[in-house]
Formats: structure tokens, C-alpha cells, sequence
């Protein structure tokens, strides 16, 4: 059975750490006069009504206070985006009177994060089998193709994903590697649509053999029979994970004039 969007409730959650080993206090880097945590919940804001910050430090949270956004305190001991997430939907929905049907993630450190992409994964749920949802991006270069860092998709006729690796797949036969550019493949875009039961599930989930195996978290929501539905998006997002970064970005009024989108 299909939903309209008009249907199903969403809840946008960023969560955002100050302890980061390559940027420490990355989300109150300055991005053209606002910390970097208000940039992105602005753009989040131009596609979901209801966005809140997920955060383990004060400064963010007194921040994000102070430009009006919606922010709620999580534990400092979270090992993954995921389970801060489902403390910050508890969190939320504890405090408002609002019971979301789907959650989506977004990273807070993707200022420049396309709002199409958000309205994408949203499509997604409008299939009620559809347990998580997340981007996926064609590619035709060898070299992102063989990248183990650049993780693979293969997906159904249905668009719901079969299987994430680092390796390349499919493997093309009788070709070359150097020529398997002739063929489209997919990589994956990490940004995540969880349904509301869906979120609760795979916290509770012990580590998979095949996620042990790839260290793909994704795996393992696979190998426990969870629908993962694909959305695929022309673009991938600007992550900054080093002050390296941020210095590149603030030197390309290009990129910069994504801001005023």
C-alpha cells in the first residue's frame, strides 16, 4: 500500500558532537558568519518542520539554544550516530506533542546539504514496506569504483538494496577493470530515513557477520531482514571533517553560494 507524504510525520535529527579527533568543536565552526550547526539546520528546515540537534556538550547545546533551534542533551557514551538518534527521538517526543512516524538523520557537519536529498529519502516511505531508506549516487569513474572507501550499492528493480560492499559490485566478467567505467555502478550517500519501529530495532541489534566482515553497519540491518530503500540523488554532499576542509570551502564562492539557495 502507497502513502501520500501528506501522510506520514517526520522528524529530522542532527546529531552533533564537540569531541571530534580530527576537528575538535567542528560544529561551531564559523560558515560565513553562523556556526556551522545553525547552516545546517537551516537548510534541514526548508523541507521538515520538526528538526532537533542531537548533542553530548553544553556549548552546542546553549548554541543552538541561542539561534532558537530545537536541541536536546544525549549520553557521552553512544558508539554510533544511530543510538544518539533514538535518544533524541525519545527525548523529542517527550517533550512535544509530536509522534513522528519517520526519522531522518542528517550529519551536522553538511552545511551545504541539498534539501532535495531530504525531500528523496522522504519518497521513500511513501511504500509502507520500506523500514529505512538512503541515497544512493551513479558513477562511472574506475577509480571510485575500486575505491574501498567509496562503498558500492546493488539494488532490485524495486530500487530496495540487495547489498552494500567496499569491493566493486557487481563484478563485470570478461572485462577488464580498467574498462568496467563503460558500466554504471552505484555508491552509497550516508545519510539514512529510518521508520519509527525500524529505529528502535536495529539498536537493539547485536553486530552481523557480514558487517564484522565489511565494517558496514548497513549489513547488518540486511542480514536481519530489514527493508533498505534507495532513493538515487545526482549529488553528494559537502562534508567537512578537517579544518583542511573548511579553509578549501571558505575560499570557493561557488560552494559558498549554495548558502543562499
Amino acid at each position: 500500500m502507497n502513502l501520500s507524504i501528506e501522510q506520514i510525520k517526520f522528524l529530522g535529527i542532527i546529531p552533533a558532537r564537540y569531541g571530534s579527533t580530527r576537528f575538535p568543536g567542528k560544529p561551531l565552526a564559523d560558515i560565513s558568519g553562523k556556526p556551522m550547526i545553525q547552516r545546517v539546520y537551516e537548510r534541514v528546515q526548508k523541507v521538515l518542520e520538526h528538526v532537533v540537534v542531537a548533542t553530548d556538550d553544553q556549548r552546542i547545546y546553549d548554541v543552538v539554544s541561542g539561534f532558537g533551534g530545537a536541541v536536546v542533551m544525549t549520553s557521552v557514551d553512544h558508539q554510533s550516530g544511530t543510538d544518539r538518534c533514538e535518544e533524541a527521538l525519545n527525548e523529542y517526543t517527550s517533550k512535544h506533542d509530536y509522534n513522528p512516524d519517520v526519522v531522518i538523520n542528517i550529519q551536522g557537519d553538511e552545511p551545504f546539504i541539498h534539501p532535495e536529498q531530504i525531500e528523496d529519502l522522504k519518497k521513500c516511505f511513501c511504500n509502507e514496506s520500506t523500514d529505512i531508506a538512503t541515497l544512493i549516487k551513479p558513477v562511472n569513474e574506475v577509480d571510485i569504483i575500486l575505491n574501498p572507501n567509496k562503498v558500492k550499492v546493488v539494488k532490485g528493480v524495486d530500487n530496495r538494496a540487495i547489498y552494500f560492499s567496499r569491493s566493486p559490485i557487481p563484478f563485470i566478467r570478461g572485462v577488464e577493470q580498467a574498462d568496467w567505467g563503460q558500466h554504471t555502478f552505484f555508491v552509497h550517500i550516508g545519510m539514512y530515513g529510518y521508520r519509527v519501529n525500524a529505529l528502535h530495532e536495529v539498536v537493539g541489534m547485536a553486530q552481523g557477520k557480514l558487517e564484522k566482515k565489511e565494517s558496514l553497519e548497513q549489513l547488518r540491518w540486511l542480514e536481519n531482514g530489514l527493508l533498505i530503500m534507495t532513493a538515487e540523488t545526482d549529488v553528494e554532499s559537502i562534508g567537512i571533517d578537517t579544518p583542511e576542509d573548511l579553509q578549501a570551502v571558505m575560499s570557493n564562492d561557488e560552494i559558498l553560494g549554495l548558502l543562499e539557495d
